[in-house]
């Protein structure tokens, strides 16, 4: 909040009006001994001018390094229109829309956010929607496990090549639920989910699979292959997918003969700015015949009295968010903001501006590939088709090289070893279509002199503070 209206005499009226003496009083029920004491450490107030001035040297500090960071955030332009309308008073501040007749802008938006949605994925239905990716991925499974009546077991199969942070997330949210995750390795050649680990697995109790697409390094996955792997084995198949790669790629619908049955993934590519890690939001989207299974907000078009057209949320009652462990979902609010900025991005560029973000990631992601492989040294960790990135093998430490990269204001890229150890040293490179030929050029040139050795000297007589 940039402003505080509220004088200490319009305070104290306040106070006065309602018989206390002063704000301490309206927390007297909180004994002392849960109250917090009092915070020597923290400096007298500053006028607004001071703080502007602090803040402003402060962001001064972090400079403005050039990101070659993807790892499940993208640094995407965002036209100046976006959040120039998301910013009006009624996007921005608006609710959860349970009252239809108050709401109809809001729930017309969220509907064309879910019909952009369904036709980017090819599948039926969407909600709008969840916290972010990896929360939606928990959902997804979740669902399956409701939906899928011919499985007993609660098994999920998740590929290791799946982000890290999304298969934590799901053991956090599902792990004391009595369901059972189980990790697939990838074939260490290609980077793709080993397809010859399911052969255990023919014939078992199996919920369902999730199936990335493309997975954490980058790497394209055989989803038509597993996607009918899931359904000869009367599992649910989960597609956890890029919004921006599925606007090039064939969408998790369209998988095999039959699609996929639950697809999911993270919405920050369509719009939502890096910001230190958001916020930014999930979607979810599944065939019609899981629908009731489906959390979240699902938004209606119909006809009123009069015959015009009304919007409303559908199929699922207000109580069902608030039955407890009875629940579909225990999701009561969404990431309104967020579906609204992207429903803006969407309409923006359309189907063809997203294919052409979509081929611009792609052509820059290879010429960063190519101008780092023809350094000595650095090698393809895969065979695979990629889409945004790739994973590199380093002839030095990941972290030292991410370090003196930081000393020249670039984001490297993301140090692989703690997640994947077996790989070496990794590191998983990324460039959107806001990457320049000449950042690209300079990437390469620093680290060239990094791995030659000439920056260490460099970096130790002339330090980034």
């Amino acid at each position: 909040m940039p402003f505080i209206p509220h004088t200490e005499e319009e305070t104290q009226q306040m106070l006065e009006t309602i018989g206390v003496p002063n704000i301490e009083t309206l927390f007297d029920e909180i004994p002392k001994v849960l109250r917090c004491k009092t915070l020597q450490e923290i400096p007298e107030g500053l006028s607004e001018m001071e703080i502007g001035q602090l803040m402003t040297a402060r962001a001064k500090q972090d400079g403005e390094a050039t990101c070659f960071i993807g790892a499940g955030a993208y640094d995407h332009h965002i036209p100046a229109a976006v959040w120039q309308i998301a910013s009006r008073g009624e996007f921005y501040t608006a609710y959860t829309p349970y009252q239809a007749e108050a709401s109809q802008g809001t729930l017309q938006l969220l509907y064309e956010f879910q019909s952009m949605m369904t036709a980017l994925t090819g599948m039926d239905v969407s909600n709008a929607s969840l916290y972010d990716g990896a929360s939606a991925l928990a959902e997804a499974v979740l669902m399956a496990v409701r939906a899928n009546r011919k499985s007993k077991s609660r098994r999920i199969l998740i590929p290791r090549s799946l982000h890290p942070a999304y298969r934590k997330v799901v053991k956090a949210l599902v792990g004391n639920q009595g369901l059972e995750l189980v990790e697939l390795p990838f074939n260490l050649e290609s980077g793709r989910t080993d397809l010859s680990a399911l052969d255990q697995y023919v014939g078992e109790d199996v919920a369902a699979l999730v199936i990335p697409q493309p997975n954490f390094f980058g790497v394209l996955e055989e989803v038509d292959l597993l996607t009918d792997w899931a359904h000869n084995n009367q599992a649910l198949a989960i597609g956890v997918v890029n919004p921006i790669a599925s606007s090039i790629l064939t969408p998790p619908g369209e998988w095999d003969e039959n699609g996929a049955d639950i697809c999911c993934g993270d919405g920050q590519p369509l719009g939502a700015p890096l910001s230190s890690g958001g916020p930014y939001f999930g979607f979810l989207c599944c065939r019609d015949k899981l629908v009731r299974q489906m959390p979240g907000r699902i938004i209606g078009r119909t006809v009123d009295q009069e015959g015009s057209t009304g919007y409303t949320l559908t199929l699922q009652a207000r109580e069902q968010h608030i039955r407890r462990s009875k629940a579909t979902s225990n999701i009561c609010t969404n990431q309104g903001l967020m579906a609204t900025v992207a429903t803006i991005y969407m309409t923006l560029l359309g189907a063809e501006g997203l294919e052409r973000v979509a081929l611009a990631c792609h052509a820059k992601s290879q010429q960063l590939n190519e101008k780092l492989v023809a350094i000595k040294d650095v090698e393809p960790a895969f065979s695979g088709e990629t889409f945004h990135e790739t994973v590199l093998k380093l002839p030095a430490s990941s972290r030292e090289v991410l370090r003196a990269l930081a000393n020249h204001d670039l984001l490297g890229g993301y140090d692989l070893n703690s997640d994947y150890p077996e790989l070496g040293n990794a590191l998983l490179v990324c460039a959107t279509e806001k990457r320049t030929d000449d950042e690209i050029n300079r990437y390469a040139r620093k680290l060239e002199r990094i791995l030659s050795g000439v920056d260490d000297v460099l970096c130790q007589l002339h330090p980034k503070d």
